[in-house]
């Protein structure tokens, strides 16, 4: 299609997405989208508002429009260039690794007070850890009777108590 041919009313009622097609078949090489944005502005006499207000409808109908190809870092092609074994392995450029980011004082802080709050969680831990063991060891005084006698005289003497509060009740 040649757009020098068409007159400017003609050209308004073009697509982008289908002058960005043409502009890509034409110059057979692929574009970074910003470039192709301007190219497409171009021809369309576009203002920088309306380039503003439309640049995402055109990526995404490149997106969705099956003739286009996005080879990563912001760069588009036309599928019909790439063999279909070829779009996996040599179109997809490798991810540069990201530098680490600078500790912030603010990630410090708040170590050192995940810190101060995990002393003082092991502190009550301690605490309820020495509580149970006291309770523990007063379970343990129930295991001092070590003769049968021992408890039969309890239990004879937990008998004649109760004898007598029926007693006591009786009387009242």
């Amino acid at each position: 299609m040649n757009f020098q041919e068409m007159t400017p009313e003609e050209i308004q009622e073009i697509s982008m997405v289908e002058i960005a097609f043409e502009v890509m078949k034409e110059k057979r090489e692929p574009f970074d989208y910003y470039d192709l944005v301007e190219e497409v502005a171009a021809i369309k006499g576009m203002s920088k508002e309306e380039v503003e207000a439309r640049i995402a409808n055109l990526y995404t109908d490149m997106n969705i429009d099956g003739r286009f190809h996005s080879l990563g870092d912001n760069r588009w092609g036309l599928k019909s260039w790439y063999a279909l074994e070829q779009a996996e392995e040599e179109i997809t450029t490798p991810v540069k690794p990201r530098k680490k980011a600078k500790v912030l004082d603010d990630d410090i802080d708040l170590e050192e007070d995940f810190d101060d709050y995990e002393d003082e969680y092991e502190d009550l831990e301690d605490e309820l850890d020495e509580i149970s063991n006291d309770e523990d060891s007063d379970d343990d005084d129930d295991d001092d009777f070590e003769d049968k006698e021992d408890i039969e005289d309890l239990d004879s003497e937990d008998d004649d108590l109760d004898d007598d509060f029926e007693e006591d009740e009786e009387l009242n």
